[in-house]
């Protein structure tokens, strides 16, 4: 496998650019991708129209669907010698956390927080993020989409940074259900949006093998696009959504899920309640220890509000204070540590206004 470009950052952390793609690849494992590829690596792969639609996959390495989705797309067409539609630019990303299946190392940043406009401008992530834009810039991309899973009981949904009608166009052929956010930084989709429509889709749990059929008919239909629809998207085909306040466990705080004594306590089946609508007084779980710990809740969006508001502790219970629809609570630790318990959202217009369900 020729390697026809490389970009070495200044921490050593290279960036692997390829001219199409070895059928070999097609059956390995993503945890296997490690004895094959160096590290993260571009794969320019022809189809009949030239201007690329940009797939990464693998931002985080124990998200297996977006990897496993290329393949059942590639190996459709390549086996059958039938060209794609489109052009494809794909990214296959953190292989060194692919291969112990977790999200990061404990030594990375994480792939999918390094990108320009990333709190870690200075790590050898975002050096390569930074590269990874550059290139695919230069090829006038058509769109760009992210393929990720999550963790706990969550649909498959399309995420934006812009509430453009391209865009939400692209999200559309995903899901009907959209979420507009503009935190956490350093994403993916929200560098890319600046270049192109971009989205982020979340699949469900790791390796289902249902979540990879979705995705891959998501990446076909977005390779035969061969321009987006002049109309808006209609009102009644789309359910936009924008994330209000991020909620993360303080680090030096204890939690479970199963009872036990800690200094949260949460619902053991805290994460059925994702994507309902949720009542002030609704319970997430109770303070443990001292009863004096509180989770922190930052701004997920762009709503004028006082974060803290959105979570009540009465007599040590821990509830909602506002109503609202929550998004990836988790009952996954590492998660946790590394990202956040979840998020709270509200139902929005098109113009980003909120406009709440009676």
């Amino acid at each position: 496998m020729a390697e026809t470009d490389h970009k070495t950052t200044r921490a050593g952390l290279r960036l692997h650019c390829f001219q199409g793609i070895p059928e070999r690849l097609l059956d390995v494992s993503f945890r296997d991708l490690w004895q094959h590829l160096e590290g993260p690596s571009i794969f320019d792969i022809p189809g009949r129209d030239a201007r690329p639609l940009l797939v990464s996959v693998l931002l985080h390495g124990n998200e297996d669907t977006g990897w496993t989705a290329v393949q059942n797309v590639l190996r459709r067409h390549l086996g059958a010698g039938i060209p794609l539609a489109r052009r494809m630019l794909l990214l296959v990303g953190n292989i060194a956390a692919a291969k112990d299946n977790v999200r990061t190392l404990d030594n990375q940043t994480d792939y999918n927080r390094a990108w320009p406009g990333t709190r870690y401008p200075e790590a050898a992530e975002s050096a390569l993020m930074r590269e990874v834009v550059e290139v695919v810039a230069a090829e006038r991309p058509f769109a760009s989409i992210d393929i990720h899973n999550n963790t706990g009981n969550n649909p498959h949904y399309a995420c934006v940074n812009r509430l453009d009608e391209n865009g939400l166009h692209l999200a559309r052929l995903f899901s009907r259900t959209v979420v507009y956010f503009t935190r956490p930084v350093g994403v993916q989709s929200a560098a890319m949006s600046k270049v192109c429509p971009a989205v982020t889709v979340e699949c469900g749990v790791p390796g289902n093998s249902a979540a990879a059929v979705h995705a891959a008919e998501f990446i076909e239909a977005a390779l035969s696009l061969a321009a987006f629809p002049e109309h808006p998207v209609p009102g009644h085909d789309i359910d936009l959504l924008q994330t209000a306040v991020i909620m993360r466990v303080p680090p030096d705080a204890s939690f479970s899920y199963d009872g036990s004594d800690a200094d949260f306590r949460f619902l053991e089946d805290i994460d059925l309640m994702n994507f309902s609508e949720l009542e002030p007084g609704t319970r997430l779980g109770r303070l443990g220890g001292n009863k004096t710990r509180r989770l922190t809740v930052v701004p997920g969006g762009d709503f004028d509000i006082v974060p803290e508001s959105y979570i009540a502790y009465d007599d040590g219970a821990i509830t909602l204070a506002e109503r609202a629809i929550p998004a990836m609570l988790t009952r996954d630790p590492r998660a946790v540590r590394l990202d956040c318990l979840g998020y709270l959202m509200h139902r929005i217009d098109r113009t980003g206004k909120r406009s709440e369900t009676t």
